[in-house]
């Protein structure tokens, strides 16, 4: 927590929260509105959080429309806790993202979804035209929060983190006026998410891997690409 509370990932954190605006969560507090909110309320909030008492605020949730139908979830947290969400994301990104699956190309620094479809293209161009495609359904509505805290606590050994990334998962969402808790789900929408989901699903990449599959995963999209042996299907 010293790290992540450190001065300099707080101004690249708040500077990141900055660049991407969004919207206001439950609080009505903007981004702009931001650097004087914790010129007041600093050092209470980083006295919590050193702590382990920090509670993020509820989570507002909004419904996006899907391109294909349907709608996706958005979990909106407010802007204070977007930024520590931030913070504490650049610091363990730092740390996980090395050990994480060549196969993984969503939410990772200097890879994007070009690094994956050119990876894709190089596996069919070898001669795998066989593609089976995969999509989670709901993925990150549905992530159990045991399962992944077990993941997550293999990495972290300071409490106060993984009481804060619980907090976070468990944060009460807010909608039309009416709170619920959150059984389940990584809300997408706060910084944090992104990247637990690769947490969770870098073990599909390692037991795919283990079965000598060539696989590209952006998110919780993958497409594996085979040769197929006809000699065995006859």
């Amino acid at each position: 927590m010293e790290v992540i509370l450190n001065q300099e990932n707080l101004k690249q954190a708040l500077k990141r929260v900055k660049a991407n605006k969004g919207a206001p969560g439950v609080d009505g507090i903007s981004v702009s509105e931001l650097p004087d909110h914790l010129k007041r309320q600093w050092p209470e909030l980083r006295s919590n959080l050193l702590a382990g008492r920090y509670k993020p605020q509820p989570v507002r949730r909004v419904d996006i429309p899907k391109p294909g139908g349907g709608t996706r979830q958005l979990g909106i947290p407010t802007v204070m806790d977007r930024f520590i969400q931030q913070a504490v994301m650049q610091v363990l990104q730092s740390q996980w993202d090395p050990t994480f699956s060549e196969s993984s190309y969503g939410f990772r620094v200097g890879r994007s979804a070009h690094h994956a479809v050119k990876r894709a293209k190089r596996y069919v161009e070898e001669g795998n035209h066989w593609v089976v495609d995969i999509d989670l359904e709901k993925f990150f509505d549905r992530v159990n929060h045991d399962v992944l805290m077990s993941r997550v606590a293999k990495r972290i050994t300071d409490k106060r983190v993984l009481k804060f990334i619980r907090a976070f998962l468990n944060a009460v969402i807010m909608q039309a006026g009416l709170i619920s808790p959150q059984m389940e789900g990584t809300p997408q929408g706060g910084p944090l998410s992104p990247l637990l989901s690769n947490v969770l699903l870098d073990e599909l990449d390692r037991e795919l891997e283990k079965r000598g599959l060539k696989h590209v995963r952006y998110a919780d999209d993958s497409n594996i690409a085979k040769r197929l042996n006809f000699d065995y299907i006859i």
